[in-house]
């Protein structure tokens, strides 16, 4: 995740920007950037690398004034050097960014063609050249910004200063998280209140579509229609762990909520929008002379490794196998010569994990490893490391470690696909620009929390619960009853949907809910005659579609998700998004600890 601060205040800016980054450090550490207002001109230093490698900078070449924005960045799909750090300006904006700029590129080809020039390849930087179009039509800096907001699609928050106006700072959120901090004739913007912890301890949080004009002790927030609007000033306690919980609460409900843009980051550290490419860093193996693919994950990776056999296998044309890693070694596999072992992990540590690692190694396989956190067992044991851009996850149930697994594991899939002359540019371009709409459609998803929520009255007086659906959404099934048992100690079940009439179907009547995961499409006939199935036998149906899907199958339904249509390649991230909803609110109701639930550890790492 990247990490943002702004602060419109009274004293020297410069190191209150730099301390906020450190807190936000956590968010990202490959490039940092601050810029600041002085005697009326926009003024930036960035670094590549650490933070420190910026405070140092700063230090030998100090910036002056009392209003500016900082951003600490991962690496996206342009390099971690200092032209690709944010904050992003020309002499009049300058801003700081998180998140994905679906339509970029299509300003960017308008804006080019007004005569704009760009100095970079990010989607970032339509962002200022966008508003500054405005400024030169005679806008004021507060409808520019409420223009350039109207045409920008994704998921994003925004701080944004103008040259000239040490008074005034602008934030915008859409998907991304974005707080605002009231302080004594000072206003503050931060990715969360973490950042803002010593400046203030009263925080408001944007909604979902607003955006916030700051002034010296005043913000007026607008909500996505330009209306005014009040939001709630919380006090908070300055604990790291309440702030860390921000408005939610409990810490799955805010790692929920936080997909958008980790997705999003994450998608950004391996697509080049402008180019609609995968961008792997290089791999000391090539992609296009590997036998087969073994996938080795526990619980959740597991899971998420699964979802990529179907990718890997359809779109590469790739063979793969896939196992529970605390079974891996003990079937003592024969692995082909020049095959690739695949690792997943949230923590690096899951012991089970390093031992299927150790043995894949000791058959003289390649090893590839997709973790969250780049320092750890299995990333020193690893030949290559594939890195996940979640941030800290502190609920033991996975929940956007996951996603930004699939979300890394897509783009794996479409390179080695393209390795493989299995695909060509253009359908690269058609699966990584589905890949860039995912984190606005989460947004989209999050936005109806409220209708799911009601819909978990039913799970929570249940005792047993069947997940059904068909090809790569399967392992989603699966995922969703794992969440549900994980949290709620409901028992629960999923299904390959084809499977139903093999057993569980024995199981169905009034008192047995059953969640389908169903997108309109070719395999949407076939599951649909499972739902009849089990309707005509009393069952309790909660359909999970899109618009078209519950169209046709909701009258044989108690209660509909209605999912954003999508392109069948990302089915598995946005229907990942309802069933996560529903565990967590199903646990809420039956008052169970739902961060830390019974008998679970976050890291495994005993056998």
């Amino acid at each position: 995740m990247c990490g943002i601060i702004g602060i419109l205040g009274n004293a020297p800016v410069a190191p209150l920007l730099i301390d906020g980054l450190k807190r936000l450090e956590y968010r990202g550490y490959d490039s940092a950037g601050i810029a600041t207002l002085s005697n009326g001109h926009i003024d930036r230093r960035r670094a590549e690398g650490k933070l420190v490698n910026l405070a140092t900078l700063v230090d030998r070449e100090p910036l002056e004034g009392t209003t500016g924005i900082g951003h600490t960045r991962w690496a996206t799909h342009g390099q971690p050097n200092e032209s690709n750090a944010h904050p992003h300006a020309n002499q009049r904006v300058a801003i700081v960014h998180n998140g994905i700029i679906e339509n970029f590129q299509e300003l960017r080809e308008e804006l080019v063609g007004r005569g704009h020039k760009f100095e970079t390849e990010t989607d970032s930087e339509v962002v200022v050249h966008l508003i500054t179009d405005n400024l030169d039509q005679q806008m004021t800096p507060q409808d520019a910004v409420a223009e350039a907001l109207a045409r920008l699609q994704g998921a994003f928050a925004l701080a944004i200063v103008f040259a000239g106006r040490h008074d005034l700072m602008i934030g915008a959120r859409c998907g991304s998280p974005l707080a605002v901090g009231y302080g004594d004739g000072e206003m503050y913007l931060g990715s969360d209140a973490m950042a803002l912890a010593p400046l203030t301890n009263r925080i408001c949080y944007l909604e979902e579509g607003d955006w916030v004009e700051l002034s010296r002790g005043t913000a007026t927030v607008h909500d996505e229609s330009g209306a005014v609007v009040e939001r709630e000033i919380t006090q908070t306690a300055l604990s790291g762990a309440l702030i860390g919980k921000g408005q939610y609460r409990h810490f799955m409900q805010k790692e929920i909520f936080e997909q958008p843009a980790v997705i999003g980051d994450t998608l950004h550290s391996y697509i080049n929008p402008l180019r609609r490419t995968v961008e792997m860093q290089d791999l000391p193996f090539d992609l296009a002379a590997i036998p087969r693919i073994t996938i080795s994950a526990c619980g959740t990776a597991f899971y998420a490794g699964t979802v990529a056999k179907y990718w890997f296998e359809q779109i590469a044309r790739q063979p793969v196998e896939v196992d529970i890693a605390s079974e891996f070694r003990y079937r003592e596999a024969p692995m082909p010569d020049g095959g690739l072992s695949l690792f997943i992990s949230q923590s690096g540590e899951t012991i089970d994990t390093l031992s299927a690692l150790r043995y894949a190694k000791s058959q003289g396989q390649k090893i590839l490893s997709i973790l969250n956190r780049s320092e750890s067992s299995i990333a020193r044991e690893s030949d290559a490391v594939l890195t996940t851009l979640a941030g800290p996850e502190i609920g033991v149930a996975s929940t956007k470690a996951f996603t930004t697994q699939l979300s890394l594991l897509a783009c794996l899939a479409i390179a080695t696909a393209r390795a493989r002359g299995a695909i060509d540019a253009k359908a690269e371009a058609a699966l990584t620009g589905a890949l860039i709409e995912v984190p606005a459609r989460v947004a989209e998803i999050l936005n109806h929390d409220e209708d799911i929520r009601e819909i978990a009255h039913v799970l929570a007086e249940a005792q047993d619960v069947l997940y059904l659906a068909r090809g790569n959404l399967f392992p989603i099934a699966m995922e969703g009853a794992l969440k549900l048992k994980e949290i709620s100690y409901i028992h629960a079940e999923g299904y390959a949907a084809g499977e139903m009439k093999h057993g569980p179907i024995a199981l169905i009547d009034e008192t047995v809910p059953v969640i389908v995961c169903a997108p309109s499409g070719p395999l949407f006939e076939k599951t649909a005659s499972n739902v009849a199935e089990v309707a005509a036998r009393g069952g309790m149906v909660i359909l999970i579609s899109d618009a078209d899907g519950i169209k046709k199958l909701g009258d044989k339904a108690e209660h509909t998700i209605e999912i954003p249509a999508i392109d069948p390649f990302v089915a598995p991230i946005l229907y990942s998004i309802p069933v996560q909803l529903l565990a967590y609110h199903t646990a809420v109701m039956k008052g169970t600890d739902v961060d830390q639930p019974r008998n679970l550890a976050k890291s495994v790492t005993v056998e």
